[in-house]
């Protein structure tokens, strides 16, 4: 993942000068059709059985997805370009966003897994 929204931009400006920001209890993964610095993933889907997965991170640098994340859609979704991390399971803040590598087209039910170790986060 490459780029952090405005609003994890904020809680590092805020840390950075001893502000002591309120961080995350929790982080969710989303799949969308786009994304922006500002809103984090766009366009996830409705409709499709789909809900964003809980995550947990480890590393001392770069950080991995410690768990495989399983998207279960009941109907196709059609093609998602684009994923995110929020800070809650629904609607809360834009953490994380970037590209998929490569996209992924579901034309019916269907998962998308990210296998361990595949999503991976690094501050740079």
């Amino acid at each position: 993942m490459t780029s952090l929204t405005d609003y994890a931009k904020n809680l590092l400006g805020r840390s950075a000068v001893g502000r002591r920001p309120e961080l995350p209890a929790a982080v969710f993964v989303a799949l969308g059709t786009g994304g922006s610095d500002a809103t984090g993933v766009t366009g996830e889907p409705t409709g499709t059985g789909y809900a964003r997965q809980p995550a947990t991170f480890f590393g001392t640098g770069l950080q991995y997805n410690v768990a495989e994340l399983r998207f279960n859609f009941t109907a196709a979704p059609g093609t998602l370009t684009h994923i995110g991390v929020f800070d809650a399971q629904s609607t809360g803040n834009p953490i994380l966003w970037a590209p998929l590598a490569t996209p992924a087209t579901l034309n019916a039910p269907g998962l998308v897994i990210i296998p361990v170790n595949s999503l991976t986060v690094l501050g740079d």
